[in-house]
């Protein structure tokens, strides 16, 4: 059969009509974003978390020149934020702010509707930083020294607060008491307010506290800071020493990061890895961190996965030898 120049012409022309369509299929990061971005946050406004998903939300914003809407789910300890990550599309316009109680959660509740690593995609870690041994002011020890000399010989029953069962605070106490081979007695709060009120009347002897709300105390002369828990001395406070120079080894760090919903295609976390890195690694966001008392603490996807990993392990081991149970 003989088709007419005519009926060939169109067959070329629809042929290499649809080729390109095939062959260059536009990729998920190529223009992304083209609409708004909700960063989702496990705490409330006025927190840390929100504090720090306001300034990424702010960069974003200006940088990507789509909004960036921080979204809080205060509750649950972060389970609620993280659920509904977890059931975003992995299309990069649902991003989430984890902090260390993200990881600590697998060693607490016993049914964790997700896994706190393989069941998202790491994108960066974003700060670092330690928690604020505080006495208060009439405590006999003077430095960390004391402290742990006390710890060790006192004869009275040892009472440590925290903001609540499985808290930073609560998880530090424990490790503090394992490291030291000392058995203290826990009291919960119902969050640092009470704690930093219940520490100031004497209902108990020390506390690891957040260091934003740990500094105002110090400053203002109503608590003693004894040492705190970061890996070094923190820039804005160089004369606290750590709690590691004097029990070596001995270290609890809290961290802030960003995560997606799982299986997000990696141009598109690298677009958004490189959006998060303009802000982190900027002057400004630098001095506001310290100035809070964290550091800046960067990583790549894959560094921050595997930080993660060993930070679930390492307290799932402190929860199990502690003998807390979980929820």
């Amino acid at each position: 059969m003989k088709f007419s120049r005519s009926i060939f012409k169109l067959a070329v022309v629809v042929a290499c009509a649809a080729a390109p369509a095939v062959t260059f299929a536009a990729q998920p990061a190529d223009n992304y974003p083209n609409r708004p971005v909700r960063i989702i946050t496990p705490a409330n406004p006025g927190g840390t978390t929100d504090f720090i998903a306001r300034l990424l939300a702010d960069h974003l914003t200006k940088s990507w020149g789509q909004q960036a809407i921080v979204d809080n789910r205060g509750s649950a300890s972060g389970v609620n934020a993280a659920e509904i990550t977890k059931g975003s599309a992995a299309d990069g316009y649902t991003l989430f702010i984890p902090y260390h109680q993200h990881t600590v959660n697998a060693a607490l509740i016993a049914k964790l509707p997700y896994h706190p690593v393989n069941d998202f995609t790491p994108i960066t870690q974003m700060t670092e930083g330690g928690l604020m041994l505080v006495v208060n002011p009439s405590h006999p020890a003077k430095n960390a020294k004391d402290f742990v000399q006390w710890a060790k010989t006192t004869k009275d029953q040892i009472n440590f607060g925290s903001a609540g069962i499985g808290s930073g605070g609560h998880l530090a106490g424990e490790l503090f008491g394992l490291t030291v081979g000392i058995k203290s007695q826990h009291i919960p709060y119902r969050g640092t307010g009470p704690a930093i009120v219940g520490l100031l009347s004497g209902e108990y002897h020390y506390n690891f506290m957040g260091l934003t709300g740990a500094f105002g105390q110090v400053r203002a002369g109503k608590l003693r800071a004894i040492a705190v828990s970061a890996p070094k001395r923190l820039d804005s406070a160089p004369d606290i020493p750590t709690l590691g120079e004097v029990l070596p080894g001995f270290q609890v760090v809290g961290w802030y990061g960003v995560m997606g919903p799982g299986k997000m295609p990696k141009p598109l976390v690298d677009k958004i890895h490189a959006g998060i890195m303009s802000l982190a690694t900027s002057p400004e966001f630098i001095k506001i961190m310290k100035n809070n008392g964290s550091e800046v603490k960067t990583s790549k996807p894959e560094e921050f996965r595997q930080f993660m990993l060993a930070d679930m392990k390492k307290w799932a081991d402190v929860v199990k030898r502690a003998g807390i149970k979980a929820r």
